[in-house]
């Protein structure tokens, strides 16, 4: 059997709802429930996500089926240094289409754009945990750089605000009280040793 054609495509208005299918689909995939999912994809925040300057998205067809997107946007690697990168927001590729060559189709579209656009750097972030995700930008030359960190506005402002830290005890002090109430115990009357 001979291997999938895979064809990249840039979202335009008219790919627009296969996009948003897929985008679905990758919700549903990371533990959304389909109903939040559809909901969020209705309420047209995507849409003008898409229809932003500074974003573009691209749809990835195996056969001429939706099988995957990636989700740019124009930025700079620093707010201190003006070289402008592409910044890879999301890509996703539908399990059922998964190591048939859509990720890294849907990764030259995004080098072509970069350097279309004079950009040096393509920029991802990747979640930590996802080992494979992370081997996959890695055997593509990826390298670590950062690692970012999220938090509520609420949040921190109890945290600078000075939120009463839970009591911990190191692990020295817990032994030492261990060994202490051993003792205790072995002393008392009736202590059986």
């Amino acid at each position: 059997m001979g291997r999938s054609l895979v064809t990249v495509q840039r979202v335009e208005t008219g790919l627009q709802a296969q996009f948003i299918e897929l985008w679905i689909a990758h919700r549903i995939e990371v533990g959304t429930t389909r109903e939040a999912a559809c909901r969020l994809a209705a309420d047209g925040t995507l849409r003008r996500a898409l229809a932003r300057h500074d974003v573009t998205a691209y749809l990835a067809f195996v056969d001429g089926t939706p099988a995957g997107y990636v989700v740019i946007a124009d930025t700079t690697r620093s707010l201190l240094v003006a070289a402008p990168s592409v910044s890879i927001d999301m890509l996703y590729v539908h399990a059922d289409f998964r190591r048939q060559g859509v990720g890294k189709a849907l990764l030259a579209a995004t080098s072509r754009y970069a350097e279309r656009n004079g950009c040096d750097h393509l920029v991802s972030a990747v979640p930590a945990q996802d080992r494979e995700a992370n081997r996959f930008f890695a055997r593509l030359g990826f390298a670590p750089e950062t690692v970012r960190r999220v938090t509520s506005s609420a949040t921190l402002q109890r945290k600078l605000a000075g939120e009463p830290r839970a009591q911990r005890y190191s692990l020295d002090k817990v032994l030492q009280r261990r060994r202490d109430v051993r003792a205790r115990t072995a002393q008392s009357p009736g202590a059986v040793g």
